[in-house]
């Protein structure tokens, strides 16, 4: 595979299996897509309190969050506003991938939204990313439900491995 290319269902495939690229998926088969791999929800957060954020992260303040529980029937309901959803799957990547993360689109045709960041290489972890509802009716999420696709990306050459904070992140 030539550098700088996105990973092929196959080439996510044979990187699950030979790698351990994604662990704790629900259905295989179902989240592989042509260009990625679907990651589900495992909960969602609100969000309390002021973030701050600086240069060198001495200062750095993430705020806490408080779980919305999901109902008897799996689904959660959440109004307009910004959360914090974190993911069923581990992604554990190499040192010669990283990976972006896309809304799946019926999520945005509901009125909602992700937000992300890059997955470098070297990261592993059970990740978190936002979720913006816009829609003013709210939106219901089911407890599983395919939210982002993650989008893999062969480097030019290895490079030195993610070492943040969030190495190994809710595992």
């Amino acid at each position: 595979m030539p550098y700088g290319s996105v990973l092929s269902a196959e080439d996510i495939l044979k990187r699950i299996r030979n790698e351990n690229l994604i662990t704790d998926y629900i259905d295989l088969e179902t989240q592989i897509q042509p260009n990625g791999f679907d990651c589900t929800l495992k909960k969602v957060s609100r969000i309390k309190g002021m973030g701050r954020i600086d240069f060198d992260n001495s200062e750095r303040v993430i705020p806490e969050t408080l779980e919305i529980e999901f109902d008897e029937n799996g689904w959660v309901f959440l109004e307009k506003g910004v959360y914090r959803a974190t993911l069923n799957e581990i992604v554990s990547l190499s040192e010669d991938i990283m990976a972006f993360a896309r809304p799946r689109s019926t999520l945005i045709r509901s009125g909602a939204n992700v937000l992300t960041a890059v997955w470098d290489a070297g990261y592993r972890g059970r990740s978190e990313v936002g979720i913006v509802v816009y829609n003013s009716e709210g939106i219901m999420l089911k407890k599983d439900a395919r939210i982002v696709q993650l989008v893999f990306i062969k480097l030019t050459e290895r490079t030195k491995p993610y070492n943040g904070v969030y190495l190994n992140e809710n595992i």
